[in-house]
């Protein structure tokens, strides 16, 4: 009867992956690449894959060390007005991405939704003011604000206004998790929004928020300009504890196997515990870390930025350096599939990097440090124009 239980609960947990991708999404450590169907198109709904800000993506297979030397400028999307796109975020086909342009004295935002395959416009969205931060995508809604007031829910298939809100600047891409989403205002608070009505669930004060949150076992994490971290009950917003560091908290959080990764301005990178907040490691870079740590293998992956201009990979166990790459400038936060890790530079390029060694196997032109997105064999990404790179043969 045992085996029985356990034969029937492991083709039931297959069925699940296949069929419902998404429900299980969050719970796959990143680990060796997880093979779904050819057919299974994968998402990557928000800021570094998932609510949890691990910054990997487990189901890519068509990418990988090998292919990745032979990707190409596949097509890209542009506005008439000079100014630059946000890092995107992929569902059901479609391609989210936010867009800044024009003066402080004009401002203008634009978010965009285009077809996956070919770059065309399906529909766009004028904001308030310009945006600044990734959208998120879930249950046929895109979430996203700006740097003027107003957060936004669209309807991800027509782009018609569901419900707005006003909140203060947002410099932060939103998180999404158990339909609820978590907003971190520049204006010093962090929301909790039902996803389907807006409902305001509850706010906690927070200082100068540029980070997007991270969500995980029911705690939402995030960094502050007054050097902490906070650990907040992801339900009601109480404070559970506080980590002070050096300096300000750009980086957004990344939590992986109870355990918090995060920069600082002190050229640190901490390793906490996501329970305690107690200290478990920290890194001393040359420069600022303001870029999110991606994390995967039991390896930390994160760039500096002034004066050092490394991507770093420490062991996610003890903060060990296992190697660094030296780039031509700052260095947006990397991301990682299939045994590849990728970033950008203000130096104008997306590079690619071994995972293991660091050895570089590609880099193309892509003005702009924001992040990429990886996924079923295109790597996208969003600078002064919007990208879409794959293998010749797709």
């Amino acid at each position: 009867m045992k085996i029985k239980n356990s034969l029937y609960l492991s083709v039931v947990l297959l069925s699940m992956l296949f069929l419902l991708p998404q429900l299980v999404l969050a719970q796959i450590p990143c680990g060796p690449t997880i093979f779904p169907r050819q057919t299974l198109s994968v998402d990557w709904p928000q800021f570094h894959f998932d609510a949890a800000h691990s910054g990997c993506n487990p189901y890519e297979h068509v990418l990988s060390r090998d292919t990745v030397p032979s990707l190409t400028w596949d097509w890209t999307y542009t506005d008439s007005n000079a100014g630059s796109f946000t890092a995107p975020a992929l569902a059901n086909g479609k391609i989210y991405v936010g867009y800044s342009y024009g003066d402080q004295q004009n401002p203008h935002g634009n978010l965009y939704a285009l077809n996956a395959k070919t770059g065309d416009l399906l529909w766009k969205f004028a904001a308030d003011w310009r945006v600044a931060a990734s959208p998120a995508v879930a249950n046929g809604m895109v979430y996203f604000g700006s740097f003027g007031s107003n957060f936004y829910a669209l309807n991800a298939n027509t782009g018609a206004l569901v419900w707005q809100h006003p909140v203060g600047g947002i410099l932060a891409a939103p998180t999404v998790a158990n339909g609820v989403v978590y907003v971190a205002a520049f204006s010093g608070r962090v929301y909790a929004f039902d996803g389907a009505t807006g409902a305001v669930i509850w706010t906690a004060a927070a200082f100068g928020v540029q980070g997007s949150p991270a969500v995980a076992n029911g705690v939402l994490y995030v960094g502050t300009q007054d050097n902490n971290v906070d650990a907040l009950n992801a339900s009601t917003g109480a404070l559970l504890w506080t980590y002070t560091t050096g300096g300000s908290v750009i980086s957004s959080p990344s939590v992986v196997s109870n355990v918090v990764y995060i920069g600082s301005d002190d050229n640190n990178v901490y390793a906490l515990n996501a329970t305690t907040g107690a200290l478990l490691w920290k890194y001393a870079t040359a420069g600022q870390v303001e870029s999110s740590p991606a994390v995967a293998l039991g390896i930390v992956y994160v760039g500096t930025g002034c004066c050092d201009r490394n991507l770093y990979a420490l062991n996610a166990s003890t903060g060990a350096l296992i190697w660094k790459y030296t780039s031509g400038s700052q260095l947006g936060p990397p991301v990682v599939a299939n045994g590849v890790v990728y970033f950008s530079g203000y130096d104008g390029y997306l590079y690619a990097l071994n995972a293991s060694t660091g050895a570089r196997l590609w880099f193309g032109t892509a003005g702009g440090t924001d992040t990429p997105v990886i996924a079923n064999g295109v790597a996208y990404f969003g600078g002064n124009l919007m990208y879409a790179f794959s293998l010749p043969s797709q």
